[in-house]
């Protein structure tokens, strides 16, 4: 008789959903950190970036201070983690990102350990809403060159198209579109991700205060909202530079 094989053999999936800002990034962490058999990490290269931040730019950013004297800022020593064994042993560890915080300072090739995959929305909505909070956004602090640029990468080096989400079809239809990102990843689909309990989560970063109020009241992925997104005039220049961004990953979404 065979012996059974031994799980520790195995080596986990570590899956790094890259994101930009005001997108449904904490509610798609919130839906993988419902599987039993999933860790999850909250932008662990958050404070590598901020402290990246000129000063000026780093106040306009909510919690800063708290952010950077809270976390490991040293890039190195955080991937050289995101490469390591995953907590608690799960074989699935699912890391949030942001594609800004992919710094010109930084060595890529520790992203090659992972699975990479895109969650983007639609460019007017997100600097609409991301406006709010910073008031004069470039196109690379909505990390859509970042996403563009790691994707056609990552393309290039494996031999095939990355998956990309759109934050929209997951609202319309989350147990579609990610059944569908399982599929592509080689991740059984699991009906807990469509739901959790609200409140707050210890694998939360340090700036959950100040952005994460809307998600620890919610249960689920909310419908998406009808509105029309107005790009305040003086960063129409922002939107012409970011909308070839998002058509040309939206071109590879996966639709379910």
């Amino acid at each position: 008789m065979p012996n059974n094989p031994d799980p520790t053999e195995f080596e986990p999936i570590r899956i790094a959903m890259w994101s930009g800002p005001r997108n449904i990034s904490t509610a798609l962490m919130r839906s993988w950190g419902s599987r039993p058999d999933t860790a999850v990490i909250d932008e662990p290269l958050y404070g590598h970036y901020l402290r990246w931040l000129p000063d000026y730019a780093r106040r306009e950013h909510p919690g800063s201070d708290e952010t950077i004297a809270g976390m490991d800022c040293d890039w190195r020593s955080v991937t050289n983690n995101l490469l390591a064994p995953v907590p608690g042993g799960k074989p699935v560890w699912y890391q949030k990102h942001m594609a800004h915080h992919l710094t010109p300072d930084m060595d890529h090739g520790w992203i090659s350990g992972l699975t990479n995959c895109f969650l983007i929305r639609d460019p007017a909505a997100m600097i609409a809403s991301f406006a709010k909070v910073i008031p004069n956004p470039t196109a690379d602090d909505l990390g859509l060159p970042q996403q563009a640029e790691l994707f056609e990468r990552e393309r290039e080096r494996t031999g095939a198209v990355p998956a990309v989400i759109d934050s929209g079809d997951v609202l319309r239809d989350p147990e579609r579109v990610l059944s569908a990102l399982c599929e592509r990843i080689g991740v059984e689909f699991d009906a807990a991700m469509l739901e959790w309990q609200p409140g707050k989560r210890p694998t939360d970063g340090v700036w959950a205060p100040h952005w994460y109020a809307r998600v620890e009241q919610s249960t689920g992925f909310a419908p998406p909202r009808n509105e029309t997104a107005v790009v305040p005039h003086r960063l129409s220049g922002v939107l012409d530079r970011c909308q070839p961004l998002y058509d040309l990953l939206a071109q590879h979404r996966i639709r379910g």
